[in-house]
C-alpha cells in the first residue's frame, strides 16, 4: 500500500493565516496612525519650553512684574512670525497679563501629515507656584500645567492654574492630557 505524504500548506490554513494578519492589521494601523500623529505634536511642546524658560526665568528674577514684561516682550512678535513657528507649529503666543498662559497651535495643513480637522488646535502651558497662579508674593519655582482639552494630569499634580486648550486629548502626549 502507497502512502501519501502531505506537502504544505492547504487552501483554509492559508486562509486563517490572512484572516488573523488582517485583523491584527485592522486593530493596529489606528493605534499607530494615533502614535505618529501625537508624536509630531509632541514639537509643539518643545516649541513651548523655550518660552517656559523665558517666562520661568523672568519670574525668578522680577517676580510677577518680570512675567509681564517677558509675555510684553516676547508678544510684540506676531504669534505667526517665522521665528515662532515650523513645520508642526501654526503659531505661539503668550497671556499679556494673569495667568501668563502660553498657547500653542498646531499646524496641519494637509501636507505634514496631521489631520486637516486639528489646524489650529493648542497646547497651553500655565505657571503654576506652589500648586496656584503666581502672585506678587509668590516665592519658589514654576511649575507648568500643561493641557489639551483636558486637564487630567495637571489635577492630579494638584495645579490650580490651569487654562484648557483645544486640542483632541488623544493626539496630545501624556503630560498635556
Amino acid at each position: 500500500m502507497k502512502r501519501l505524504l502531505q506537502q504544505g500548506f492547504t487552501l483554509i490554513e492559508l486562509m486563517i493565516v490572512v484572516a488573523i494578519i488582517g485583523i491584527l492589521a485592522a486593530v493596529a494601523l489606528p493605534a499607530y496612525q494615533d502614535y505618529t500623529v501625537r508624536a509630531k505634536v509632541s514639537e509643539a511642546v518643545i516649541a513651548g519650553s523655550s518660552v517656559k524658560s523665558l517666562m520661568s526665568e523672568a519670574f525668578q528674577t522680577d517676580g510677577t512684574v518680570g512675567l509681564d514684561a517677558a509675555a510684553g516682550a516676547y508678544n510684540k512678535t506676531p504669534a505667526t512670525d517665522p521665528s515662532k513657528t515650523s513645520k508642526y507649529v501654526k503659531s505661539i503666543a503668550v497671556g499679556a497679563a494673569t495667568p501668563w498662559t502660553i498657547a500653542v497651535a498646531v499646524k496641519a495643513d494637509g501636507l505634514n501629515g496631521i489631520p486637516t480637522g486639528l489646524d489650529g488646535g493648542t497646547i497651553t502651558f500655565a505657571p503654576n507656584v506652589n500648586g496656584n497662579t503666581p502672585v506678587a508674593t509668590s516665592q519658589g519655582a514654576i511649575d507648568w500645567a500643561c493641557a489639551s482639552n483636558t486637564s487630567v494630569t495637571a489635577t492630579k499634580r494638584n495645579l490650580k492654574n490651569v487654562t484648557l486648550g483645544t486640542l483632541q486629548a488623544k493626539y496630545a502626549p501624556s503630560e498635556c492630557r
